[in-house]
C-alpha cells in the first residue's frame, strides 16, 4: 500500500457519508419545485380561513352598527327639544360605508344611502335588483313605528367595500398564484428540455471524443505496419486500440438500457483503470493509492460502466491540476459494510457557487469539454446501481474528493 501526502484534516475516511455534498442535485430541483408547491397551497389556504375569519368578524361589527344606526335614527325621531342628541347624530353621520335601502311595510322604498346615485339615476331598476339581492343576503333590520306594530320600516343593508375585498381577495390571490404556478412549470419544462437537448448533443459529443483517441492511434499504427519490420509489436499495440474501441462501445451500447451486472472484484478493476490513466498523465503528477485492500473486494456491477466512472473522476482529477503537478489518491474501503471508494486530489478545488453545478449537464469550468463526463458518472452510479456520487468534500486551493458509494 502506498500513501501520498494530503492533508489528514482535509481527508479523513471516519468523516460521515452523509452531508452538505450528498445531496443530489436533481432530487433538489424536485424537493424546491415540491416546497414552492407546498408554501404556494399553505399561502392560499391561510389566506382563505384567515379571510373567512377577518370577513365573518368584519359581518358582525356592520351588523352591530347598522343596529346602533337604525337605533339612532329611532331616538333622533321621537326626542323632544331638551333631550341631547349629539351621540345619536355622531353615529349616523359616521355611517358612511354601508349601502342601506328603507322600506315600508309593503316593502316600497323610501330613500337609501351610500348607493351609487348616478346609477340610480340611469338604471330605474338599480335600487329594485340591490334590494333584492340584500333580501337574499338576509341583512335587515325592522323598527316599529306604533306599539300595535302596524306600521313599521325595514332598512336592508348590504356588505361594505371593506368586506367584499376581504371577501374577494383570496379569489383574486388563487388566480395569481394559478399564474405563477403555470409560469414556474413552464420554466421548468423548458428548463428540461434544454438540458435534455444538452445531454443528447454532449453526448454526441463525447461519443466522438472517446472514439477519437484509438481511431487516431489506428491510424498512426497502419502507417507504421506498412514501414515496420517488427510487426508483431505493432499489431500488439493495434488490438489493445481495437480493444478500447470495444470497450468504449459496449459503454455507450449500456446508456439507455438496463446493463447487465456481473460479480466484479472492485479492486482489480480500480487497479487497471488507475494504469491505464497513469500511462496518459503527465509525469509529474502522482497517482496512488492510498486505504487499498489486498484481498479482491467483489461486488455485483456492470463492471464496463463503473471502469468508465472511476475514469472520469480520474480524468477529472488530472484536469484540476495547476500547473499540471499534484497528487491523485484512490481509497477503497467500506463504510457500513458497503464499498466506497474516494478520490482525492489536491487541485485548484471547486468554487462553493459551482458545487451544486457540476452535475449538471452542459456545466463545465474547464475551457475544453461538454460538461457530461460528471452528469453519465452520477446516472450510472445512482441510477443503474443504486448507489451514490457525492463532492465528498472540496476546498479551493486544497482539492477535492469525490466518493463512490455502491451496494454490494
Amino acid at each position: 500500500m502506498t500513501d501520498i501526502s494530503l492533508s489528514d484534516a482535509y481527508y479523513s475516511p471516519n468523516l460521515p457519508v452523509t452531508g452538505y455534498q450528498s445531496i443530489r442535485i436533481m432530487s433538489k430541483k424536485f424537493l424546491g419545485t415540491f416546497i414552492l408547491s407546498l408554501i404556494a397551497v399553505v399561502i392560499i389556504a391561510g389566506t382563505f380561513f384567515y379571510s373567512g375569519y377577518l370577513s365573518t368578524r368584519i359581518a358582525e361589527k356592520e351588523s352591530r352598527q347598522m343596529q346602533q344606526w337604525v337605533t339612532a335614527q329611532q331616538l333622533i325621531a321621537k326626542a323632544g327639544e331638551d333631550v341631547d342628541i349629539s351621540l345619536p347624530a355622531v353615529i349616523i353621520a359616521e355611517q358612511k360605508d354601508i349601502p342601506v335601502i328603507e322600506t315600508n311595510e309593503q316593502d316600497s322604498i323610501m330613500s337609501f344611502l351610500n348607493l351609487d346615485s348616478q346609477s340610480v339615476a340611469a338604471n330605474p331598476q338599480y335600487l329594485q335588483k340591490q334590494l333584492q339581492a340584500y333580501k337574499k343576503e338576509g341583512h335587515v333590520v325592522t323598527t316599529f313605528i306604533d306599539p300595535e306594530g302596524r306600521h313599521f320600516n325595514r332598512y336592508y343593508y348590504g356588505e361594505s367595500q371593506l368586506l367584499m375585498l376581504v371577501r374577494y381577495f383570496p379569489v383574486f390571490q388563487l388566480i395569481i398564484v394559478i399564474i405563477f404556478i403555470a409560469m414556474l412549470l413552464s420554466a421548468l419544462r423548458f428548463r428540461h428540455k434544454t438540458e435534455q437537448d444538452g445531454i443528447w448533443t454532449g453526448l454526441a459529443k463525447e461519443t466522438a471524443h472517446q472514439l477519437g483517441t484509438p481511431i487516431s492511434a489506428l491510424s498512426g499504427w497502419t502507417a507504421m505496419l506498412k514501414e515496420s519490420d517488427d510487426k508483431e509489436w505493432v499489431l500488439t499495440e493495434m488490438e489493445k486500440d481495437i480493444s478500447r474501441l470495444n470497450r468504449i462501445t459496449e459503454r455507450f451500447s449500456m446508456i439507455g438500457s438496463t446493463p447487465r451486472k456481473t460479480s466484479t472484484d472492485l479492486r482489480a478493476l480500480i487497479l487497471r483503470t488507475m494504469d491505464y490513466v497513469r500511462k496518459r498523465a503527465a509525469s509529474s503528477i502522482g497517482l496512488q493509492t492510498g486505504e487499498f485492500p489486498d484481498d479482491p473486494v467483489m461486488v455485483e456491477v456492470a463492471a464496463p460502466l463503473i471502469e468508465w466512472v472511476i475514469e472520469n473522476l480520474l480524468k477529472n482529477a488530472l484536469d484540476a491540476m495547476e500547473e499540471g503537478r499534484g497528487l491523485i489518491r484512490v481509497d477503497l474501503h467500506q463504510v457500513n459494510n458497503q464499498p466506497v471508494i474516494d478520490v482525492t486530489d489536491n487541485g485548484k478545488g471547486i468554487a462553493l457557487a459551482d458545487l451544486e453545478q457540476v452535475f449538471r449537464p452542459g456545466f463545465s469550468t474547464k475551457k475544453r469539454g461538454w460538461g457530461l463526463g460528471l452528469t453519465l458518472s452520477k446516472r450510472i452510479v445512482e441510477e443503474y446501481h443504486g448507489g451514490q456520487l457525492i463532492i465528498r468534500n472540496s476546498e479551493q486551493g486544497k482539492g477535492t474528493t469525490f466518493r463512490i458509494i455502491l451496494k454490494k
